[in-house]
């Protein structure tokens, strides 16, 4: 395996090259960050807020900030991509109307990027000049290497203008059932939910869905609700005056020492840390 890291370390820019025989995603993952994923060779499945997807070769995903996305396949062997992850106040560095510019960015909650040849091969260019800014680091690597990946983007958002973009199909009806499954979770996160309750209201055995859900998602069923809960949580300490302990009561859980814990365990820092910032 070959890796190239970079991180700013404030939040808006970082960078990951990565040729491998095998791959697996942290737990959870959601960023204050837009992610652009683009995916050189080899194939890769990824469940992306409420639904699984398949992309390949040539295709790139972007992903808004705060939305829920994991590796689902990882035991697939053979690929290689590159990730930038970029906060939207380097994107005001284009221009003022850089929001007409990029606007599909701002519609949607993810999108799956498939362009022509023509923009296979800018991109492809695009993007080995990013590796080699980052790898090189001269001065000035950094700026250079983000207008890189505005020029990326602005490709990717007129393709998006340009065409239809239909919903990736679902892989099976397993998939399609725990998108089901996914959206209600997403929807009554704050309410007193448990594996057997929502498999009752889904009318499948507790073992089936803890099976399917794993499958479908990467995560097991306590651990998505946990970050679902963990997400909103960190939108409200970012977004509002209320207490930690109301705010941990409002996305349900049911002790502050509990939520603590996990939100750590989930984003890496403690609730105030998204406070104070």
């Amino acid at each position: 395996m070959s890796e190239l890291q970079y991180d700013n370390g404030k939040g808006t820019f970082s960078l990951s090259h990565r040729k491998a025989l095998s791959h697996h995603m942290p737990a959870s993952h959601f960023h204050s960050t837009y992610e652009i994923f683009y995916l050189m060779s080899g194939t890769r499945e990824f469940f992306i807020k409420d639904r699984t997807m398949a992309i390949g070769e040539g295709d790139i995903m972007i992903i808004a900030p705060n939305i829920l996305h994991r590796t689902t396949n990882s035991k697939i062997p053979g690929y290689e991509r590159l990730i930038v992850n970029l906060h939207e106040k380097q994107m005001t560095s284009l221009s003022e109307s850089y929001m007409d510019i990029l606007q599909p960015l701002f519609e949607k909650e993810y999108l799956i990027v498939r362009c022509s040849l023509q923009d296979q091969l800018s991109i492809e260019t695009l993007a080995q000049r990013i590796i080699q800014e980052m790898h090189d680091r001269k001065p000035g690597f950094e700026m250079y290497a983000q207008t890189l990946v505005l020029q990326l983007l602005i490709i990717c958002c007129r393709h998006v203008k340009q065409n239809n973009m239909e919903p990736p199909a679902f892989p099976s009806p397993m998939h399609e059932r725990i998108s089901e499954v996914v959206r209600y979770m997403n929807n009554y996160y704050m309410e007193d939910l448990s594996l057997p309750l929502v498999a009752e209201k889904f009318f499948v055995s507790p073992y089936y869905l803890s099976r399917s859900f794993k499958e479908a998602t990467g995560f097991s069923f306590v651990e998505y609700l946990n970050s679902v809960r963990v997400k909103e949580a960190k939108k409200l300490l970012e977004q509002s005056s209320m207490k930690v302990s109301q705010i941990a009561r409002k996305v349900g859980f049911g002790s502050v020492t509990h939520f603590g814990r996990i939100f750590k365990s989930v984003t890496g820092h403690a609730p105030l840390f998204y406070r104070k910032s």
